[in-house]
């Protein structure tokens, strides 16, 4: 699999080649490092994209090492899924699946490196002690009274704190750099903490626990990581992950490069309150569809080359651009749906239909193409009968003048099928309309006889043959641009009581068919997928992936015709 990285703005890429073309460069050497305390996102998704992406184009490998320095919070389930969710993106990492803890020895011989240097010590200053000594982005910090240790007592202090002899916050070892820095990160940091924990990879062997600061720079030199790349949160910490590879004997000194996380409007990010939505049943799982999640797209039908599209279309800029709309999501999911997706007819809101000049029993199968545009795709045989289901958005009783769909007295062509006229409407008891009576005109099969104009077409599905689904039409989980802009307000505010609705539709005979994760273009409704969950046993349930229409392409149309129209206004000017 090789992905396209050439199409959008992308300045790593520019200062890769630039380095590679001066001889400044050997091969490339990036790595992708989750923290496996949950599942990935979207945002981890551009993450994932221009590592590998990277590494892709310009020969060299990208490495999957997870960040598991806090066992408290971190489950294999969660490896397992990030594992499935970069495979599932198409991208293979160069070797084995590395983890932090695979350095804890070396990591640790290290911290005592710094002890012997003088440069790290142990403190006994709790929690809330370190966090007032550390002063603030206008004060200076004060050194801790326990800075001036000897480094035999701080030596064989860490060593007890290693083999569990304290207590969790009675003591943490911290480097020792400059407690007056503008840089807070610079102030001592601390290094390692006590953690009575087990952990999946190394046991009850530990009971200390590397910072992410100090594992994260030396575990890139270790496996000669060139560019260590990250969002621009961490900018403020480069120069702390310089001073470790500048007081250590690291292999190779690593450069980190930061960019501009990805923030996409009516979508949390925060790993935090995605948990929070699961373990409260606000959502269904870490891969319910209405989840920024990697395993939630999948399961809402999105396709690995259409999350790659997307996350090459945003581009990669030190710049925070701001919100990127979610239309632009769905515009790639769309485009490659469009290409891809075999079509199908579905009846969301069933309305029956009898045409009562059709006879009992009578069948004829029509074969329609699978796709308009792909002869590679199957045949469909759509079978037509006396009685058959219409959507109830396909009728009205008291049309306004531009409804060009069915209505009493009215015409409209089945898809694919006859002209047929409605004759009448029947009615229950309470005014509610039950079904409706109509009669087909049997010279109209195929293209219409001239001097026919029938200008609506709408979709069907015999009753007869017809297979009863569930239908799951997902919308956006929230109904704010930036559900969490307000940190003071409660996001759940927001919520979309209607980012959820469920039908019970009827689909064509094709659609018994469907395996799950398989996806098709419903007919005039838009894109679905077979639940990769529900469709195990046989119950057919799809999930809205995308409507038909879309916003971002009409906006960038329109955006580009205002621009060809000023740009000859301006040339009228100079003539």
């Amino acid at each position: 699999m090789t992905t396209d990285t050439t199409s959008a703005p992308n300045f790593i890429r520019n200062q890769i080649r630039e380095e590679i073309e001066a001889g400044r460069t050997g091969k490339i050497v990036t790595r992708f490092p989750p923290e496996p305390n949950g599942f990935l996102h979207i945002g981890h998704a551009k993450s994932i994209c221009l590592n590998f992406g990277l590494a892709e184009q310009f020969g060299g490998d990208c490495h999957l090492r997870f960040d598991d320095t806090n066992p408290a919070k971190e489950e294999q389930a969660y490896i397992d899924a990030i594992q499935a969710d970069v495979s599932w993106l198409g991208f293979e990492w160069a070797g084995p699946v590395r983890f932090a803890s695979d350095y804890f020895d070396q990591l640790y011989a290290w911290a005592q490196h710094l002890v012997r240097e003088g440069k790290a010590y142990v403190d006994d200053l709790s929690p809330d002690e370190i966090r007032e000594y550390r002063g603030t982005l206008t004060e200076p910090g004060k050194p801790s009274p326990y800075r001036e240790r000897g480094v035999e007592e701080n030596l064989d202090l860490l060593d007890r704190m290693r083999v569990g002899e304290f207590v969790e916050g009675e003591k943490v070892l911290r480097a020792r750099i400059d407690m007056a820095s503008p840089n807070i990160n610079l102030r001592d940091p601390i290094l390692y903490r006590i953690r009575h924990a087990s952990h999946h990879q190394t046991g009850d062997k530990w009971k200390i626990y590397p910072s992410y600061d100090f594992t994260h720079g030396q575990s890139d030199a270790l496996e000669g990581v060139t560019h260590s790349i990250c969002t621009l949160e961490f900018e403020d910490h480069r120069p702390l992950y310089e001073w470790f590879l500048d007081n250590l004997p690291v292999p190779v000194t690593p450069r980190q490069i930061e960019f501009a996380r990805l923030n996409l409007n009516y979508t949390l990010t925060s790993k935090r309150k995605l948990k929070l939505l699961v373990d409260n049943g606000i959502v269904d799982g870490w891969d319910d569809p209405r989840l920024p999640t990697i395993s939630g797209m999948r399961r809402r039908g999105y396709t690995p080359a259409s999350i790659r599209k997307f996350c090459d279309m945003i581009g990669v800029t030190r710049a925070d651009g701001g919100l990127v709309e979610i239309a632009m999501l769905y515009h790639a999911i769309r485009s490659d749906l469009e290409d891809n997706a075999p079509r199908a007819m579905a009846v969301l809101k069933p309305l029956k239909v009898v045409l009562t000049n059709v006879p009992e029993g009578h069948e004829e199968v029509y074969e329609v193409p699978g796709h308009p545009a792909r002869e590679d795709m199957a045949v469909r045989r759509v079978p037509f009968t006396r009685e058959i289901f219409i959507d109830q958005d396909d009728f009205m009783e008291e049309p306004p003048k531009k409804f060009f769909r069915l209505a009493p007295g009215k015409e409209v062509r089945l898809r694919n099928s006859y002209v047929i006229r409605c004759d009448e409407v029947v009615k229950s008891e309470s005014g509610e309309i039950q079904e409706l009576r109509c009669s087909v005109d049997f010279d109209t099969l195929g293209k219409n006889p001239e001097g026919r104009k029938v200008k609506g077409v709408i979709h069907w599905v015999s009753a007869e043959h017809g297979v009863p689904m569930e239908v799951r039409l997902y919308d956006n989980l929230f109904q704010v641009e930036q559900p969490d802009k307000d940190k003071d307000a409660d996001f759940l505010e927001h919520l979309n009581p209607e980012s959820l609705v469920t039908v019970q539709a009827m689909g064509e005979p094709s659609l018994a068919e469907a395996t799950p994760e398989s996806r098709f273009q419903f007919e005039r409704v838009g894109y679905f997928c077979a639940d990769r969950h529900a469709c195990v046993d046989g119950t057919l349930v799809f999930n809205r992936t995308v409507g038909l229409k879309d916003t971002w392409a009409k906006v960038q149309k329109q955006e580009a015709q205002k621009k060809e129209q000023d740009e000859k206004e301006q040339d009228k000017k100079k003539g």
